[in-house]
């Protein structure tokens, strides 16, 4: 298998959240595709084969180095960017495990733009044990927490758990155990948990946890903004249709996603961001 190396989301010529993409001329075994996952080392690799002649679309499968995925935005995003430097600018439809999404593919003059199409978004409010035991595994205390947005279970593609933190300074401190954090993220089924803080209606301070995938921590999460975006419409935050994140400051890897969103509840957000090739 090819391998490309691709950061999602950078910031110009750095930053960002590596992926590997690997463009399939057939679809391989899902042992493969994990023993592959697990030697690259990204919090996710994408793999993809094309389902016509002219390449419009692809089937895609997401792996992390410990299990598959159902979605990955920043994964997308570097699917996109390699289809756009391959096979041309334009937009792919992109047949997931439990979805249909599609990612557009521009060309740029700091490199290539990619706009994913999220799955349908949801969420609710944390059950009690759910927000017990993820707020103890990063040793958060109610006093922690910003009231003018509740923790959340949200979806979009995938589950996540997000705790919204008035204190820039306690997401900088954001630590935990990663085997806690998998025992607690697998028996809760989440794929990551969101830690986020509020700078304007429109602008977010953002670190995920992903210990389901055995990742401490990623960089840039465009399956988890996508979702967040849907809880935001969902509790009627001012958004006003677009916002952005940024993550991966704290681990000095300066990320920047671009989100807009319409105010149908449910309906795919979009997702923007910029790709480099990792040398």
């Amino acid at each position: 298998m090819e391998i490309k190396r691709i950061a999602a989301f950078s910031q110009g010529t750095a930053g960002g959240n590596p992926a590997g993409v690997v463009l399939l001329d057939a679809a391989a075994p899902a042992e493969d595709m994990a023993r592959v996952a697990a030697e690259v080392g990204y919090s996710e690799t994408v793999f993809a084969v094309a389902q016509d002649a002219a390449k419009s679309r692809w089937r895609a499968r997401y792996f992390s180095p410990e299990s598959e995925v159902p979605f990955c935005g920043h994964a997308t995003i570097a699917l996109g960017a390699v289809l756009g430097e391959t096979v041309g600018a334009g937009t792919y439809q992109l047949a997931l495990n439990e979805a249909e999404i599609s990612v557009e593919a521009t060309p740029s003059p700091d490199g290539m733009m990619a706009t994913l199409s999220s799955p349908p978004t949801r969420s609710r409010s944390l059950k009690d044990a759910e927000l017990r035991e993820v707020m103890a595994l990063f040793g958060l205390t109610s006093e922690d927490l910003d009231p003018r947005l509740a923790p959340a279970h949200i979806h979009a593609g995938a589950d996540h758990a997000v705790l919204p933190l008035k204190d820039r300074a306690r997401l900088a401190a954001m630590d935990y155990d990663l085997n806690e954090g998998r025992a607690v993220m697998r028996a809760h089924g989440l794929v990551k948990v969101m830690l986020v803080h509020i700078e304007g209606d429109q602008s977010f301070v953002v670190r995920n946890a992903f210990a389901s995938g055995g990742v401490l921590e990623d960089p840039a999460t465009g399956a988890a903004a996508a979702a967040f975006a849907g809880y935001l419409r969902d509790s009627g935050w001012p958004h006003g249709g677009q916002f952005t994140i940024r993550q991966g400051e704290d681990m000095g890897s300066p990320s920047e996603i671009h989100v807009a969103l319409e105010e149908t509840k449910g309906a795919s957000v979009r997702v923007s961001g910029r790709a480099r090739t990792i040398a």
